[in-house]
């Protein structure tokens, strides 16, 4: 499996310059949305595909998408070139499977959206797949929209504090986050990396690169926090 801790992702660019932009800040993985029931790409598949191609890799590049088909959602990864795919839709637990065995190096992030099902369905539904991907990330989803990501909104931190600590595999927090609460969203929640989108724009929908980098400097101090408590509770509970 794919080591997530540390992980902190921008979802979304318009441009390579963007994504370069994001890289040299800090961002360890940039998100490219594609493929979506209700927002609209940022860039075409083919402009994504120059992005990964011209970040050379200098920021790892994950592939965001509701497709459900595992065939389909290989052969889009492939073209792009991507590091890995966020499941943000519902694919089945058979077509999960068969993307992970068809792609054993393949980042797999499965999206749980709080508010789409009970807090016990999500746990159900994750455990299901935790053989198959590498991390769970949580998400917010908006009624009035019908959005499943890109919101702008938190959800509870509580649902993802207590699905992180009964998951198997490491938990990705997004929904809402900003630089100015993902401090207190890991310290809440003590998660092993984080997903930003809207939080990180302009009024003009572009990442702004002082936001970027003082998103990219709270999240790297948080996180470094929280595994420094993680470990010492763990020590004091071995002693």
């Amino acid at each position: 499996m794919t080591n997530t801790q540390n992980l902190i992702q921008a979802a979304g660019v318009k441009s390579l310059a963007e994504a370069r932009m994001l890289a040299a800040c800090g961002v360890t993985h940039v998100g490219l949305p594609l493929r979506l029931p209700v927002h609209t790409p940022d860039v075409s598949e083919a402009e994504a595909r120059d992005i990964v191609q011209g970040l050379c890799r200098a920021a790892a590049t994950v592939l965001i998408t509701y497709l459900t088909d595992a065939r389909e959602t290989l052969e889009l990864c492939r073209y792009l070139g991507v590091d890995g795919v966020q499941l943000h839709g519902r694919m089945p637990l058979a077509e999960a499977l068969r993307l992970r065995e068809a792609a054993p190096a393949l980042l797999i992030i499965k999206s749980l959206v709080v508010g789409t099902a009970s807090e016990a369905a999500l746990l159900a539904e994750a455990q299901a797949h935790a053989t198959c991907v590498d991390a769970f990330l949580t998400d917010t989803f908006d009624p009035s929209s019908g959005a499943s990501g890109a919101t702008g909104k938190a959800h509870d931190w509580a649902v993802s504090r207590r699905l992180a600590e009964a998951l198997p595999r490491p938990l990705i927090l997004a929904g809402g986050l900003t630089p100015d609460n993902v401090a207190r969203a890991i310290e809440a929640v003590r998660p092993a990396g984080v997903d930003a989108h809207t939080g990180l724009e302009n009024a003009s929908g572009d990442k702004d690169e002082a936001l970027v980098r003082r998103f990219v400097a709270e999240a790297r101090k948080a996180l470094a926090a929280s595994a420094q408590g993680t470990g010492l509770a763990k020590a004091r509970d071995s002693a």
